[in-house]
């Protein structure tokens, strides 16, 4: 056995030798050659290919103590991966870096949105944090509100996290209700799925005439609310609907009726599904409230985006789209804690 796994291993590391030369003679080749600067779309599919080629190897010939490890390198550094490319193509001059600023340009202007503080529109990105120290002894908690809800990430955090919550709770209790019972399901399902399709963006102005404040925060909540909404009543009805009847037989014959049946069949068993929607919901959710604070706001990352794109700083622009991104990551790690906490039994 000694013998045979050695020899499979042999043949793992030769494999991967070989790929990797193949790679380095693919861009060799194409430096040689001088292609890079017309045909430079098809020196990197070639080296993406041989690269996956060289991880998929890799992968097989990882003890199972290391596959963690090996999976996180592979999350991260195939991203890097493509941000050095980046830097490169526009090193280069393949890329134009007015319109496609390289990545370090990008993150120095990250850098200096974090520690700016805009005077004019007396805002900031994270707002200023540095200060808490010396407004503390002046103006308590409220001076640290103040530096905190001056910042563009906390205005975009809070209408999703507010539109979240108004749109995603209501959407469970209909959906539940949907699923278990066949009247309101034929009563609802088609106006559900009518207005489902409409782009939310488009009844942002109806929304803003429901307010008496339309240029406030109600409406850009609401437009996130009914995003959620939808998104997640639709969802938890095919979960309660999808339920196999197995375990709904299995719960009767315990005993479970009613209410217990619900609590400790139904909602637990539909509970992937309805996740699986609060997941699709949240990022909705961001996209949609990016959407409106590029039509109508005066703060939050959506506008910091847009009014760079505007005044034609191309840099702070990709800088804001990052904020967005990271965003959108943070959101769906804290999701997915949630998850395991609410569903312990799928940990593994």
């Amino acid at each position: 056995m000694g013998t045979i796994g050695t020899s499979a291993n042999r043949a793992a590391g030769a494999a991967i030798l070989w790929l990797g030369a193949a790679l380095a003679a693919w861009n060799a080749a194409f430096f040689g050659a001088s292609l890079w600067q017309d045909w430079w779309w098809v020196g990197l599919l070639g080296s993406f290919v041989l690269v996956a080629m060289v991880a998929e190897r890799v992968g097989r010939s990882v003890p199972p103590k290391r596959r963690t490890a090996y999976e996180r390198t592979l999350a991260f550094g195939f991203p890097l991966l493509g941000i050095i490319a980046w830097e490169l193509l526009v090193g280069a001059g393949i890329l134009s870096p007015t319109w496609f600023p390289p990545p370090s340009r990008i993150a120095a202007a990250l850098w200096d949105l974090t520690v700016s503080y805009d005077r004019f529109s007396q805002t900031s990105l994270i707002g200023r944090p540095w200060k808490f120290v010396e407004v503390w002894p002046q103006s308590g908690l409220a001076g640290l509100w103040s530096l905190v809800a001056e910042g563009h990430v906390w205005a975009t955090l809070s209408r999703v996290l507010l539109g979240f919550a108004i749109g995603s709770i209501p959407g469970i209790l209909l959906g539940v209700l949907m699923g278990i019972n066949q009247t309101v399901r034929l009563m609802l399902d088609t106006t559900l799925s009518a207005v489902y399709v409409l782009p939310k963006i488009a009844i942002f102005p109806i929304v803003m005439l429901m307010f008496a404040d339309p240029f406030g925060e109600g409406p850009k909540i609401t437009v996130v609310a009914l995003s959620v909404f939808f998104l997640v009543t639709i969802n938890t009805m095919a979960g309660v609907r999808d339920i196999d009847s197995v375990y709904l037989m299995a719960g009767r014959n315990y005993g479970a009726r009613g209410l217990a049946l619900l609590r400790h069949v139904i909602i637990p068993a539909a509970l992937p599904i309805i996740f699986a929607g609060l997941r699709l919901a949240l990022g909705t959710a961001l996209i949609v409230i990016i959407a409106v604070e590029f039509l109508r706001a005066k703060q939050g990352v959506g506008f910091l985006t847009f009014y760079y794109w505007e005044v034609l700083v191309p840099e702070k622009m990709y800088a804001g789209l990052i904020v967005v991104m990271l965003l959108g990551v943070l959101l769906t790690y804290a999701l997915q804690w949630v998850e395991r906490k609410v569903m312990p039994w799928q940990r593994s």
